[in-house]
């Protein structure tokens, strides 16, 4: 069964524009796989012990959550709402204003590359004290961009899970912040509900039922889109997800982790041989969708050994050229596998899918936002 991309592809949508489109909608089932992380539970539900927070244990990411103001206006209908969305789940502090009707006014984002490169991956702490730096800052030039102010705004929405506690406290804090001061409901938006959904705001024709394959540096799942709010997982991830396999990987190659793992170990692949190492693609006796890479980065970790490859005394552009090549070698290799282990899972996803809506049309990729026409 043939997946073909369409023509035209759109530009990635942060998962902070997204976030109007689970306003829009009236609450349903929520993804029930993930779940905030309870102290944030606990921070939305101590906005005011006047006027609790709605947020129930289970994430209800399609829900109004009450701010701390005591008169929180109602929230207008397509294109007279202004969402302004937050994002702090990991490493990107960002913010978003979008209209109603899915025009994006402002996206602004701030990275924390610097930081990745010095610790060679997220450290938890140093992110979030990054966070609280800029968060002010983003906000208000995503306010200033879309030439508004807090007082137009309809709601603000909030990443709350699933993502690294103390960042996504940073992100909670400042839109309880400006709903308090504004008046504003709260919305607490999934961090995978909102990957499914953008490809809902930057591709207008597209129409549930959809398949989507959600990509994330912690998190990997394969999600039947029935309708807003009503999903059925087909896949998930049991161990690690690819993104942590390729920042793993980029810093074990001694990669600069400043342009992020993937970038750099992409690069570095141009120059490598794709089966000059034999690994092994991950789970091939399971019939069934889900993602393992924590046995090939174990395969890589041992290629590297048993080249003896002293990547970390010698980072990449100090290497020989045979140094350098046999990385390479690793990096291309490490690639097809990983990739591959991705198409195969999702060309189970497309058969099951289709069992289950033969109607089904579209397969949409979270961080690209590009839609796959299924044939």
């Amino acid at each position: 069964m043939a997946a073909t991309l369409l023509p035209t592809l759109s530009p990635p949508v942060s998962r902070a524009a997204a976030a109007f489109l689970l306003l829009r909608g009236a609450p349903a089932k929520p993804f029930s796989c993930l779940r905030p992380p309870p102290t944030l539970r606990r921070f939305l539900a101590s906005a005011s012990s006047s006027s609790p927070a709605t947020l129930s244990p289970a994430l209800r990411p399609l829900s109004t959550v009450a701010s701390s103001s005591t008169a929180a206006r109602a929230v207008p209908a397509r294109r007279d709402l202004l969402m302004l969305g937050i994002e702090t789940s990991c490493d990107d502090t960002a913010a978003a204003v979008v209209r109603g009707d899915g025009e994006i006014l402002s996206q602004v984002v701030s990275s924390q590359a610097d930081l990745l490169a010095r610790y060679g991956g997220v450290a938890p702490k140093m992110a979030e004290e990054a966070h609280a730096l800029v968060i002010d800052q983003v906000v208000q030039k995503a306010l200033d961009d879309a030439k508004l102010s807090g007082s137009d705004l309809s709601a603000v929405a909030v990443t709350v899970g699933p993502g690294l506690s103390l960042c996504l406290r940073v992100g909670v804090h400042k839109a309880r912040q400006v709903a308090k001061s504004f008046g504003l409901p709260i919305v607490g938006v999934h961090h995978m509900e909102a990957h499914a959904l953008v490809s809902r705001l930057v591709n207008k024709d597209l129409d549930f039922p959809f398949l989507a394959l959600l990509i994330s540096g912690g998190h990997n799942l394969l999600v039947l889109a029935h309708s807003l709010g009503q999903y059925v997982q087909l896949g998930t991830t049991i161990d690690d997800a690819i993104g942590e396999a390729y920042d793993k990987t980029a810093r074990w190659l001694g990669l600069d982790m400043r342009k992020g793992g993937g970038p750099a170990l992409e690069e570095l692949a141009l120059d490598g041989d794709p089966d000059a190492v034999k690994f092994r693609v991950p789970m091939r006796q399971h019939k069934d969708c889900n993602f393992s890479y924590a046995g090939l980065k174990t395969q890589v970790r041992l290629a590297i050994e048993s080249m003896n490859l002293s990547t970390d005394d010698i980072p990449i552009l100090s290497a020989s050229e045979e140094d350098r090549q046999s990385r390479a070698n690793i990096a291309a290799s490490f690639q097809r596998v990983a990739v591959l282990h991705l198409e195969e899972r999702c060309q189970r996803a497309v058969e099951w899918a289709l069992k289950i809506e033969p109607s089904i049309k579209y397969f949409g990729a979270s961080h690209q936002t590009s839609m796959l026409e299924v044939a």
